[in-house]
């Protein structure tokens, strides 16, 4: 069974520690945050300037003037705090961001991704991607494993313009969990009841398989 946006959500809070600073994009990312572990202390960063971010308030509950980079409203816990656009990358490109989750339209074996472009579509520009793929150390992609055309988004090789290059160290699909190794993807896990041949069929790039690859635990 294919995992939901949430359950890819849910699969990449895993992956948040206690004491980081996390950047989440737009997209699947922005859910991470309900998803956290709550025994542990994480501070949500938003590019547009906020640092503190709680999950999104329940309806009736919103403040219009308290949104993310997506321009969601979102809630603050005890202590955030708010600043301009010209702090918050320079947090960014200080490497004070521990790790950064992103969503993406492709990825490739050598850790580059595509996240901001189709050619011939309408587009705002690259935007914060840029800044946080070139200097976040960490970085975890949350996205669909292939296209409304049924068409993989796992490459050898991206066809779409770059965001940033061997950046990617891991990426979180509704069928898989993929990390980006010096030798391409490596499968270590897959969505329950998804078969490691499913996932073969799913992707354009060759997967490193070691041995019987367990389910993943939502």
């Amino acid at each position: 069974m294919a995992l939901d946006k949430n359950q890819i959500a849910k699969r990449i809070a895993k992956e948040v520690q206690d004491g980081y600073y996390v950047n989440l994009g737009i997209g699947i990312p922005t859910l991470v945050a309900n998803y956290v572990r709550t025994d542990i202390s994480v501070e949500f960063q938003s590019e547009n300037g906020i640092l503190g971010m709680g999950p999104f308030p329940f309806e009736g509950e919103e403040d219009a003037d308290i949104i993310n980079a997506g321009k969601q409203t979102i809630t603050t816990l005890p202590g955030a705090s708010f600043f301009d656009s010209a702090f918050s990358f320079g947090m960014i490109r200080a490497q004070k961001v521990d790790l950064t989750i992103l969503g993406a339209m492709e990825v490739a074996e050598n850790g580059d991704i595509a996240n901001w472009k189709i050619p011939g579509k309408m587009v705002k520009g690259m935007g914060g991607a840029m800044d946080l793929v070139a200097s976040a150390e960490n970085i975890i992609v949350a996205m669909m494993h292939v296209n409304k055309a049924g068409e993989s988004k796992i490459l050898k090789k991206c066809t779409l313009p770059l965001t940033g290059v061997g950046c990617v160290k891991k990426v979180v699909t509704e069928l898989a969990v993929l990390e980006v190794t010096p030798n391409g993807f490596k499968l270590l896990e897959r969505a329950p009841g998804v078969s490691v041949d499913e996932i073969i069929q799913a992707t354009e790039a060759e997967l490193i398989i070691d041995g019987e690859v367990p389910e993943m635990s939502i």
